[in-house]
């Protein structure tokens, strides 16, 4: 009998074979900035490296090593023109330079000791205007929560008014550790906002991330997140997490800024009588 359950990919690996563990394992960690290192065996025969999401994986098999060729991998980055700095300071063979590219993307690729290739991708870089072929938005970000009436409009402009409920306005904006909200410098408008809860200790959760439809696609979402993170990177105790829940169509705008898909679960509480859906 088939299951019903239908099967979910939900992580992948690169196995790299190589002919020397210690010294590829030392190499993406002291050259390429891997944080996070282990390797198997005495002496090694696998090992790997990980920097949050991403996990390369490392097999002691010289002969398949030697005739691999030319390999790549993609990996995704946030803060990549930093990432692009350290491995130019740090001499990494660079065949091909950072830039923007027609994908919506920017991008560089690197060669590294066992002659595998390493594509690195991140958020486009460059001026708002370059980005989107739009003028620049003129805002800034302010550290605050938004004011119920600036809450509420940004809620019903994103159409998410039916599934929020007025009467917990109040505790909805209460709630948040931290906020940040975007402000038209010319008119003193927000145009965006987002919300951080949490319990100041080991999870944190973002939330009602919101940008006026007549500003989206403009960097004002991006550019509020990264705000929000580094509050959290700078706030937040050690080994601290932070959550969201978002569709897949939204996953290539979380990625670059340093979050990874993981399996969820959730519930949804609804009251005998209540209209709302």
């Amino acid at each position: 009998m088939e299951s019903s359950q239908q099967p979910l990919i939900s992580h992948a690996e690169p196995i790299l074979p190589v002919a020397d563990i210690t010294a590829t394992v030392d190499y993406w960690h002291k050259v390429l900035g891997f944080p996070e290192k282990w390797t198997w065996g005495e002496p090694p025969n696998h090992g790997g490296v990980v920097w949050h999401g991403a996990h390369v994986q490392f097999t002691l098999n010289p002969s398949l090593a030697a005739v691999s060729g030319p390999q790549a991998i993609f990996i995704t980055a946030r803060h990549i023109q930093s990432l692009y700095a350290l491995h130019q300071s740090r001499n990494v063979e660079i065949v091909s330079p950072l830039e923007n590219k027609p994908w919506g993307m920017a991008g560089y690729i690197v060669r590294e000791m066992n002659g595998y290739y390493i594509n690195f991708g991140g958020a486009l870089i460059g001026d708002h205007e370059h980005r989107h072929g739009r003028a620049p938005v003129p805002m800034r970000i302010v550290h605050r929560s938004p004011t119920p009436a600036e809450y509420s409009w940004l809620n019903v402009a994103v159409g998410w008014s039916k599934s929020t409920n007025a009467e917990a306005l109040p505790d909805i904006l209460s709630s948040p550790v931290h906020a940040v909200v975007a402000e038209h410098t010319q008119t003193g408008e927000a145009i965006g906002c987002a919300l951080l809860l949490g319990d100041n200790a080991s999870l944190y959760y973002v939330k009602d991330v919101m940008v006026h439809p007549d500003w989206q696609h403009r960097g004002v979402g991006t550019a509020m997140m990264e705000e929000l993170i580094q509050w959290f990177d700078t706030n937040a105790p050690h080994n601290a997490l932070a959550t969201l829940i978002t569709g897949e169509n939204l996953a290539p705008f979380y990625q670059p800024l340093g979050f990874t898909p993981a399996f969820g679960m959730m519930r949804w509480s609804r009251k005998p009588g209540s209209d709302k859906k």
